[in-house]
This record gives structure tokens, C-alpha cells and sequence, in this order.
């Protein structure tokens, strides 16, 4: 098939063209989230350019939605409408915003569009009204078991930790520096010390690194902390595990389906998490046992074939249901 999507969410999407497809990316010179391409990024020749404007000359199967504004976008650009014109799917990156079990999702209702979830929580929480719906759990490039732990300090890695705060856990971090240092990895950590009051010897900002790199010195830290309280399932978790990390997980949304017990801690209970932490930055031995779980139950769980396969599954779907849809439309219009 030949997929369109926009690079909007780049771990996800690192997964996604690693299938058997063709994928166009829109790219323009300014970039951004309305152009970024391959955003430089070691992805297979699969995953080709297009500038916007040569869109309508590309034989497109299926468009792959994952913002609201792409539907406007793709009729736009293609002369057709998604769900209508050409099959799509939309998928949804997120957790719902605001007034959580009441949250409407953008594409509740409509028939055209099936919405494709990546985390059951997800599922269970959006109301979708009578859209069709499905789980597509992640999936993760393998990077090997990479896992020293030579370094008894706490790896996190978070994106804007300052500005997102409560929802990235940022401000449970003090906590856990009093027993050990942290090394925090991402997006937009300036200022992080002075946010939490934490010292050089307590706290390194490691910055945002290239995948590689990231998982290099990642794999250095001893434990992985994982403190988001309100999360799809963060993939730098599960890059963690296939790491060979030992995983310390706050248990919200997704977590306790992606984590078991033996894979280090995961407890709503912070005073048992840290103790759990603290336990396992102290223990080389016992950390590397827990580590080997966790990868095992990450290469079980998010395989990068199972979840191709799943995905091959739901494009298969789509052209097959929008001539469904098209037919009960022209059936209703007659």
C-alpha cells in the first residue's frame, strides 16, 4: 500500500515505516509539524519525501490521520476527502484532555474514519460515541540488550519536564534524588535544577541526544525511572526495557499492562517506589536479574512483528470498509 502520514509523533512513526508499505512524508523547507519529512531520521527508502504540492500526482491507498486538522488538510492537498474520497484511519497518540471520563473524542460518531488506539486504557477512556474503534499496541525497533548499569545514578527521559510538571511527574523527582542522582534525558530541560531546587551532584541534564547516543548512555544509568502520571505509555519506557533496564513505574494509565512486578517496581505508592529504587540502585546484581525480566517482557509484548502485523490487519480493513461505508451511503441517498 502507499500510506500518507505526517511526522507528528517521531518514535511511533520510527516504528510504523519499518513495515512492508510505502509511506510519503510532506516535507517543506521551513519543517515543522506541517512539513518535517524524515526529519533527518535513519529510516528505511520506504519512507519517501513528497513536497505538499506533488501529493495529487501520487496514487495514495490510504491516509493515516492523526490530527483533527488533517482531514481539512488532505482534501486540500488531494482534491479528495479522507473517509469519503480516499479510505483512512485515524489514530490516536493520546490520552483524553480535560474532563477525562466524559472526553469526546474529535471523531466520535462518524462512520467513515475508524479510530485506532494505542493503548487499551486509551480505548476504555475516550468516548468515541459509534465510531469503530481498535488497539494497536506499540511497537519498538529492537536496539539490543545494551544494559552496564555502571553508573548507580536514575535515568529519566521526558520532554519538557518543567513546563508539562505534574503530568510529567517532574515533581516527584526531588524525592527520589534524596536516594540516589538522576540523569534526565529530552526535550526542553533548561531549567530543570533551579525548577526542583536540585544540586549539580543530584541532578545532570543530559539534553536531547540522537537515538543511538540516547540509548548508549541510557543503558549506563542503573535503574530506569518512569514517573508519568498521565500518559498514553511512554516508548522511552519501553526502549528502556528492551534495553535490559530495570524499570521503577509509577502504575497509571497503561503501566501495569506493559510492566510485571519482577521487571523492577511499579506501585502507586511512592514511598514504596522509592524504597523499591533505592534497593536496586544498591544492588548491581539484583537490578541486572530485574532487567533481563523486563527486556523478556518487552520483546514479548511490543515486538516490532507483532505490531506490523496488527497494522497490516488494519489497512487491509480500510479499503474493504469504505466501500461499505460509500455503498450504505449511496443505499440511503436512493
Amino acid at each position: 500500500m502507499k500510506i500518507l502520514l505526517w511526522h507528528v509523533h517521531g518514535g511511533w512513526t520510527d516504528a510504523f515505516v519499518r513495515g512492508r508499505h510505502e509511506y510519503l512524508l510532506p516535507a517543506t523547507d521551513e519543517g515543522g509539524p506541517w512539513g518535517l519529512g524524515r526529519g533527518g531520521r535513519d529510516w528505511p527508502a520506504a519512507a519517501r519525501e513528497v513536497a505538499p504540492a506533488d501529493l495529487r500526482e501520487e496514487e495514495i491507498d490510504v491516509v493515516l490521520l492523526q490530527r483533527p486538522e488533517e482531514i481539512d488538510a488532505c482534501e486540500r492537498l488531494l482534491g479528495r476527502r479522507p473517509g469519503r474520497d480516499v479510505p483512512a484511519v485515524y489514530l490516536e497518540h493520546n490520552t483524553p484532555k480535560g474532563s477525562v471520563p466524559n472526553s469526546r473524542h474529535p471523531l466520535a460518531d462518524q462512520q467513515e474514519i475508524p479510530v485506532v488506539h494505542v493503548t487499551h486504557f486509551n480505548n476504555l477512556f475516550w468516548d468515541c460515541g459509534s465510531a469503530r474503534t481498535t488497539v494497536v499496541e506499540h511497537g519498538i525497533a529492537d536496539p539490543g540488550y545494551l544494559y552496564t548499569g555502571g553508573r548507580a545514578h536514575y535515568g529519566v527521559v521526558v520532554n519538557e519536564p518543567v513546563r508539562r510538571w505534574r503530568v510529567t511527574g517532574t515533581d516527584l523527582l526531588p524525592g527520589f534524588a534524596r536516594t540516589g542522582p538522576l540523569e534526565v534525558f529530552g526535550m526542553g530541560g533548561e531549567g530543570l535544577g533551579q525548577a526542583t531546587g536540585l544540586a549539580p551532584d543530584q541532578l545532570q541534564v543530559r539534553g536531547d541526544l540522537p537515538t543511538a547516543a540516547l540509548h548508549r548512555e541510557l543503558a549506563g544509568c542503573r535503574v530506569y525511572l518512569h514517573l508519568l502520571r498521565w500518559t498514553s505509555l511512554g516508548l522511552s519506557l519501553l526502549e528502556a526495557m528492551h534495553l535490559g533496564m530495570p524499570v521503577v513505574v509509577l502504575d497509571a494509565t497503561e503501566a501495569s499492562r506493559a510492566v510485571p512486578p519482577e521487571a523492577g517496581a511499579i506501585s502507586s505508592d511512592l514511598g514504596q517506589l522509592q524504597r523499591e529504587a533505592a534497593r536496586l540502585l544498591a544492588d548491581p546484581d539484583e537490578a541486572r536479574a530485574r532487567g533481563r525480566i523486563a527486556r523478556q517482557a518487552a520483546l514479548e509484548r511490543y515486538s516490532l512483528s507483532a505490531f506490523h502485523t496488527a497494522w497490516d490487519t488494519v489497512l487491509a480493513d480500510t479499503p474493504q470498509r469504505a466501500r461499505q461505508v460509500y455503498a450504505a451511503a449511496e443505499r440511503r441517498a436512493q
